[in-house]
């Protein structure tokens, strides 16, 4: 039953709903279409050389995708947005440490869109999918 509290929604006014819908959408489909080259060659789409095991790349690519229609539909919702934010942790980490790229790009690579999906999948996780979901559907609201 924990889990069934987990993906219970967080009950918020119809506006902020709108607004939860309007992320969910937005975010979802530029997931998908991120992740739509990668999960074209999920084992290698980041290349032979690349020091990132195939199985991660199949992951970050499987949760591109599959998170992003996730988001779209507001199912699984928590569980979905968890995967993306671990992903672009990942991916914002590599940008940072290992690329050395800047905030912003300036022609080149940076962790500025990783980080900004980071903070939109954590918010996604505090906040819920809103009343205008499929979990709402599903698993009802959540009581105080």
């Amino acid at each position: 039953m924990k889990i069934k509290r987990c993906l219970q929604v967080v009950p918020h006014p119809a506006f902020a709903s709108a607004a939860l819908l309007l992320l969910r959408l937005h975010m979802g489909a530029a997931l998908i279409l991120h992740g739509w080259g990668k999960i074209q060659s999920p084992f290698g789409w980041m290349g032979p050389d690349s020091p990132i095991p195939g199985f991660l790349q199949a992951l970050a690519a499987l949760s591109e995708v599959g998170g992003g229609l996730a988001l779209i539909l507001g199912l699984l919702t928590p569980i979905a947005a968890l995967g993306v934010a671990v992903t672009m942790a990942v991916a914002a980490s590599f940008h940072i440490f290992v690329m050395k790229d800047p905030y912003v790009s300036t022609g080149g690579g940076s962790y500025e869109l990783a980080l900004g999906y980071l903070i939109l999948s954590i918010l996604v996780i505090a906040m819920g999918p809103g009343r205008f979901s499929v979990d709402a559907k599903i698993f009802g609201n959540r009581s105080h």
